[in-house]
Order: C-alpha cells, then sequence, then structure tokens
C-alpha cells in the first residue's frame, strides 16, 4: 500500500493552462453566476413579495430558487477565483466544505423536485383534496423534510469520504471537490465504505424517480381524459416547466455518474460537471417564468418597479 500523507490542501484541476483562457473562463462564470443571481434573486422576490404568490406551488419554487443559488454559490465562486488568479489550491477545510454544502443542496433539490412532482400531481388528479393534502402545514413539512434529508445525505457522505486515508496525491480531476475524484485518491481497498453509502444513497435516489415517473404517468393520463383541448393545454402547461428541470437534472446527472468507464475522460467529466451543477441554477428562472403567464407578469412588474424605483 502507498504511504498515507497527511494532505492540508487539494489541488483542484485548472480549466486551461493560458493565461487568456483562464481570463475567458473567469467571465464566463461570472456571466452565468450573475445570471442565476439575477434570475433566481427576482424569483425570490417575486414570491416573497406578492400575495397572489402565496400558494404551494410558488412556495416550492421560492425552496427551489434558495437551493439553486447556494448549489452555484458553492461552486462557482472557488473556479472563478482559481481562474482570475492563476491558483488550482483549495485548502483541506474548504474542500470539505465545498463536499458537504455541494450534497447538501443537490440531494435536498432532488427531493424537493420529487415533492413538486407530488404537489402537480395533487393538483390535478386529486383537485377536491388538494387543500387537505397540500395546505401550509404539510408543505411546511414536506419542504422541511426536503432540507434535513439534504443535511444528513451530506454528513454522512462528507464524513465517511474524509476519514478515509489519501494515499494518491491531492490532485482532484474536476474544478471542484467532487466525491467520486476525491474517491479516486484514496487507498483501495478502504474507500468500500463510502461506495457502500453511496449505495445507500442510490437506491433512494431510485426510489425517488420512480416515484416522479409514476407521478407523470398519473398525470398524463388525467390529462387525456381531459375533453376539451384548451384544457389539456392549460393543464399540461402547469406541469411542462417542472417536467423540464427534473429532465434537465437527472439527466446531467445520470450521464456523469452512470456512464461507462470506457467513455470517461477528464475533459468529458468536466463539461458534464458544468452541465449539472452550473447550468440547471442559472436556466431554471428562465423555464419556470417562460410558460407561467402569472409569475412571468408578476416579474415584468418587480422589474419595472426596481428600474423606476
Amino acid at each position: 500500500m502507498p504511504n498515507v500523507s497527511c494532505i492540508t490542501e487539494f489541488l483542484l484541476l485548472a480549466l486551461t493552462d493560458t493565461r487568456e483562457l483562464q481570463l475567458l473562463h473567469f467571465a464566463l462564470f461570472l456571466g452565468v453566476y450573475l445570471a442565476a443571481l439575477l434570475g433566481n434573486g427576482l424569483i425570490l422576490s417575486a414570491v416573497a413579495c406578492h400575495h397572489r404568490l402565496h400558494t404551494p406551488m410558488y412556495f416550492f419554487l421560492l425552496n427551489l430558487a434558495l437551493l439553486d443559488l447556494g448549489c452555484i454559490s458553492t461552486t462557482l465562486p472557488k473556479a472563478m477565483a482559481n481562474a482570475l488568479w492563476d491558483t488550482r489550491a483549495i485548502s483541506y477545510q474548504g474542500c470539505a466544505a465545498q463536499v458537504f454544502l455541494f450534497i447538501f443542496l443537490m440531494s435536498a433539490e432532488y427531493s424537493l423536485l420529487t415533492i413538486m412532482a407530488y404537489d402537480r400531481y395533487v393538483a390535478i388528479c386529486k383537485p377536491l383534496h388538494y387543500g387537505s393534502l397540500v395546505g401550509s402545514r404539510a408543505c411546511a413539512q414536506m419542504a422541511a423534510a426536503a432540507w434535513g434529508s439534504g443535511f444528513l445525505n451530506a454528513v454522512l457522505h462528507t464524513a465517511t469520504t474524509f476519514s478515509l486515508p489519501l494515499c494518491r496525491g491531492n490532485a482532484v480531476d474536476q474544478f471542484f471537490c467532487e466525491i467520486p475524484q476525491i474517491l479516486k485518491l484514496s487507498c483501495s481497498d478502504v474507500y468500500l465504505r463510502e461506495v457502500g453509502v453511496l449505495l445507500v444513497s442510490g437506491c433512494l435516489g431510485v426510489g425517488c424517480f420512480v416515484f416522479l415517473v409514476v407521478s407523470y404517468v398519473e398525470i398524463f393520463r388525467a390529462v387525456l381524459r381531459i375533453p376539451s383541448e384548451q384544457g389539456r393545454h392549460k393543464t399540461f402547461s402547469m406541469c411542462l416547466p417542472h417536467l423540464a428541470v427534473v429532465s434537465l437534472f437527472l439527466s446531467t446527472v445520470m450521464f456523469a455518474y452512470l456512464k461507462p468507464p470506457s467513455i470517461s475522460s477528464t475533459s468529458l467529466d468536466m463539461v458534464m460537471a458544468v452541465l449539472y451543477s452550473v447550468v440547471p441554477p442559472a436556466v431554471n428562472p428562465v423555464i419556470y417564468s417562460m410558460r407561467n403567464q402569472e409569475l412571468k407578469a408578476t416579474l415584468k412588474k418587480l422589474i419595472l418597479v426596481l428600474v423606476f424605483a
């Protein structure tokens, strides 16, 4: 077995060695980060300040915007700083904090997306029971469960990962600290503990995925039973933003973690990490506001107030 060294810092993956391209990456990341801050910030302000949006669907959307802001703020600022200052280092504590926050926020977001599917299912398939099944107290409990499950999952993964002895240097092949890349640095005969934890989380993730699929099968069946074409279109429009967000989230995460090793490469891993950690928080506000006339109208009023105040 290789010697176990005491690591005080990790070296993150450099996006490029060319200084001009580093500054270009910094500018691109800054633009995406500011767009995410603006879009999610507007949704938070709109939902919080307008009483018409104080409904379960928008309450969950507010939570999603909070999680997206936290998720992109966990990865991009450090990547931007490294690109700007031409460095790769991140402290051991900083890496552990990044892993914890990223797992916490991503797990909570997946749970929240599952809850939002349940909300749409009840609204469309059981409208007469909507008030009793998705009341304010139930919404608060479900949101707390999503955040709590994410926190417990993050504690479990972070504690297990950083209790492993690292024998293979401190270079992480990713632009942020990611568990699969850190596991590559661990001793080959001790990392199975974290693999076991990943399998447990994977089983829970599959359970949520099955729930999402079953919910949308029932929703589509209910939509097809609506006699009016206008009614079908209006009902389907209620689900389309959530379905698009779920599809984007799951497709990128599943490809990133389930792709065959034969097609794995550092460049591909980095592109997939950008797609599942950076793109969704930036485009989710656009997806939700694009077909939602009520939210779109509220956002327009809010922007006008901010511009002409």
